[in-house]
């Protein structure tokens, strides 16, 4: 059973920072694309940022020039590290993967379970 698990979530000012995590266990061959997506409190949910296996980056333009989105495949985990924090961005964080999995080879995407990020005075 593959898992995602996030952490780093919490309060913060504006103008604050902060550094998600999304770590993968399982029996894993490997990861594919790996994104962060955030719903705040009655909208849908959006694409925030984007990492392809190769290291390609893609981000949503509310958020260009403050956060940025990296992976470890050695840890298997994700980061997102959101500087400037802005009340609109305030929202629940999901990360998202495409993962290979082993026995027998194929893909599926997983979710994790979301932290919830509140930028507040």
């Amino acid at each position: 059973q593959v898992q995602l698990v996030e952490s780093g979530g919490g309060l913060v000012q504006p103008g604050g920072s902060l550094r998600l995590s999304c770590a993968a266990s399982g029996s894993i061959a490997g990861i594919n694309a790996v994104d962060w997506y955030r719903q705040a409190p009655g909208k849908g949910r959006e694409l925030v940022a984007a990492v392809s296996s190769g290291g390609s980056t893609n981000y949503a333009d509310s958020v260009k020039g403050r956060f940025i989105i990296s992976r470890d495949n050695t840890k298997r985990t994700a980061y997102l590290q959101m500087n400037s924090l802005k009340p609109e961005d305030t929202a629940v964080y999901y990360c998202y993967a495409r993962v290979v999995l082993t026995n027998p080879y194929r893909t599926n995407d997983f979710w994790g379970q979301g932290t919830q990020v509140t930028v507040s005075s």
